[in-house]
């Protein structure tokens, strides 16, 4: 099926997918909303404390804790969600977390004191957990292998529009000086959850799941309203689709013993488990959260008013959003794994040159607009490679029965990469702690390079595979370098599924499909 294929016989599902991922605008507008938050007068004067260098200050201490209080939140929440969304499905679970955060939004809103945030923080955190998991494994189940790149690094598009929006807001009251400064950007989430819970409540639940639940029927029912009715040009047959879902999840049962955490771990799973983690991890060890999820507050310590500062923040993540639409024709002709590594070689060299920048001398005031131009860089580079490419690379790699899960793990290494990141970040950039400015560019340069060498002999190109091919490649220990060139004929024969025990699941597979045919 090629592009144009996919779009004329899966709009609807391009329309449900679009619907859910627009969760993560919320979490995209408040995760910024904390860090940005630090540079806002309004905020500094009632929460924080007068500084020996004039004004007020919020404590390196604090800024760590409100930074990591959301993390924290996510931590728990991705770890009920990845047994929750197995028992009762991706609508159920969608909708339940956007009522808890519909509450949690009145603690942020009307809190009193620091800790009263923290709190706030924490919990809402709980069911960003979610949005964070199902918006990408949702897009990745009811979309084809044409559209599935696309409706994957979306999600990042929504980031984007969430960090840019609120950038806006914060611009919008970065003159007031009342409560209203800061409470306003808080109030605004409350906009979100209920067209969203009516929307997601009328969309059709992922057929994986489904079929995993072994409902057939169901998920041939869905597979159809995720399409449109006039079908021919392509060849889509819905009993077909829903045969090759049985076939694959049969497949993954012979080396998959079962659906718990620690079989992630197991046998083939383990590799699989060790790219997904780390593809996500990487992006805060390039940088990626210091520089542009602290951004405003950066550019403010590099020498910027705090209005000329929201509005550099404005345009890095509206470079970022058109970054992440070039992102889509440049996999189309490079694949995810070329884009994921160049693209952080050259975020590692744009950040050596940000700490050189960093050396010179503070009285040189053309250098903190040419800091603030190599981050603008440095953020369409982001939003151009590794921000919407990993989107993509975690739902393609990971098994289709252990994908929740998996996906769970690796946003949870992300979270704790960006604990350690907001812990450390706050400390480089605040002028009562370590003062380092942008000399900070040099360690995430370094961390970066790391994290390119990794990928060059870890990360496989799944650009083209159908979610069988995958587990055939994986099954057969293929180099990540020699995925793309390995044809899967090539080793998939009569002899190789006796030899590794596939027979009598593919006997059951069969059985399977004779059902749905009948």
């Amino acid at each position: 099926m090629t592009l144009l294929q996919g779009i004329k016989t899966y709009p609807k599902a391009i329309g449900w997918s679009i619907l859910l991922s627009t969760c993560i605008i919320m979490e995209g507008f408040d995760i910024v909303l904390i860090n940005s938050l630090m540079a806002l007068p309004a905020f500094q004067r009632r929460f924080g404390e007068p500084s020996p260098k004039g004004g007020y200050q919020i404590s390196a201490a604090w800024q760590s804790g409100l930074s990591n209080g959301a993390l924290v939140g996510e931590v728990i929440g991705l770890f009920f969600i990845g047994y929750i969304v197995e028992r009762v499905g991706y609508k159920k679970t969608m909708i339940g977390a956007l009522s808890l955060l519909t509450g949690f939004i009145f603690i942020v809103f009307f809190a009193q004191n620091l800790p009263m945030l923290l709190v706030g923080e924490i919990l809402m955190g709980i069911p960003w957990g979610a949005f964070q998991t199902l918006t990408t494994t949702y897009a990745a189940e009811v979309c084809p292998v044409a559209l599935r790149a696309y409706l994957t690094t979306y999600v990042n598009l929504c980031w984007v529009i969430g960090q840019f929006l609120s950038s806006a807001v914060l611009k919008g009251v970065a003159n007031e000086t009342g409560p209203l400064g800061y409470k306003l950007p808080y109030g605004l989430q409350w906009i979100w959850p209920v067209p969203l819970i009516i929307g997601i409540a009328l969309a059709p639940e992922s057929p994986w799941w489904l079929v995993r639940k072994g409902r057939l029927e169901e998920a041939k029912t869905q597979v159809l309203r995720l399409t449109s009715r006039n079908q021919t040009e392509s060849g889509f047959d819905a009993n077909e689709t829903v045969n090759m879902m049985v076939y694959t999840n049969e497949l993954e049962k012979a080396s998959t013993s079962g659906l718990n955490y620690w079989d992630c771990f197991k046998g083939v799973d383990r590799r699989r488990t060790e790219i997904v983690c780390m593809v996500w991890a990487v992006q805060t060890l390039c940088g990626a959260s210091s520089f542009t999820g602290y951004s405003t507050y950066f550019f403010e310590q590099a020498g910027l008013d705090t209005s000329a500062a929201f509005s550099m923040s404005l345009g890095q993540y509206g470079l970022g959003a058109v970054g992440t639409i070039l992102s889509w024709f440049l996999m189309m002709k490079f694949g995810r794994r070329t884009l994921y590594l160049y693209g952080q070689i050259a975020m590692a060299l744009i950040l050596l040159v940000v700490g050189f920048l960093g050396i010179a001398p503070a009285s040189a005031e053309n250098t903190q607009w040419g800091i603030g131009a190599m981050i603008l860089i440095y953020t369409f580079v982001y939003d151009m490679t590794v921000g919407p490419v990993c989107y993509s690379l975690v739902a393609e790699i990971s098994s289709t029965r252990l994908r929740n899960k998996t996906v769970v793990l690796a946003r949870n290494l992300y979270n704790i990469t960006g604990v350690i990141a907001n812990v450390l970040t706050p400390h480089m950039l605040n002028p009562d702690a370590w003062n380092w400015g942008a000399k900070a560019g040099f360690f995430w340069a370094g961390t970066g390079m790391l994290c390119a060498i990794w990928t060059y002999f870890r990360v496989p190109e799944p650009k083209g595979r159908t979610y069988a091919e995958m587990d055939m490649l994986f099954d057969a220990k293929v180099s990540a370098r020699k995925f793309k060139e390995t044809s899967v004929d090539s080793f998939v024969t009569a002899a190789h599924v006796e030899k590794e025990g596939y027979a009598e699941d593919f006997k059951m597979a069969s059985e399977h499909v004779d059902q749905v045919q009948e």
